[in-house]
């Protein structure tokens, strides 16, 4: 009598369960995931017939707007007084107080506010402070 081999079956994988969790843990951190806004900070420079372009250069960044709010290194500053200005500014800067200031002020923005800020920032003890000025526009 002969035995009848028996084909051995080769064992398959379903990956569909797989396929099936992966889809799930996709939509849970799209779902689940928060996108910041880039909220941009919209001033008009004032005009200056010479500017330099500071390149390349790490620099703390007081913003102005035409409301006379502050904003540092974009971050907004909530409050209109010096002395909140400059704990904001002390924040951002840690131990750093070598860093040249640039100053982004509106050309609407109240006079009181960049007075603010110039004097926030010497009262910090940087020294090298530049106000942001656009070029004048070319008559044709």
């Amino acid at each position: 009598m002969k035995l009848a081999r028996r084909r051995k079956e080769e064992p398959q994988l379903n990956i569909t369960p797989l396929i099936d969790v992966v889809f799930l843990l996709l939509i849970f951190f799209m779902v689940s995931t928060t996108f910041d806004k880039e909220k941009a900070i919209e001033i008009e420079l004032p005009t200056a017939s010479s500017s330099e372009e500071i390149k390349d250069i790490e620099t703390l960044e007081i913003t102005i707007d035409t409301d006379g709010r502050y904003f540092v290194n974009d971050a907004e500053v909530l409050g209109e007084r010096v002395e909140t200005l400059k704990l904001a500014i002390r924040k951002a800067v840690g131990d750093r107080d070598n860093l040249p200031v640039v100053i982004n002020a509106d050309g609407r923005a109240p006079h009181q506010s960049v007075i603010g800020a110039l004097e926030a920032a010497g009262q910090l003890g940087f020294t090298a402070v530049s106000f942001a000025t656009q070029p004048k526009p070319e008559k044709d």
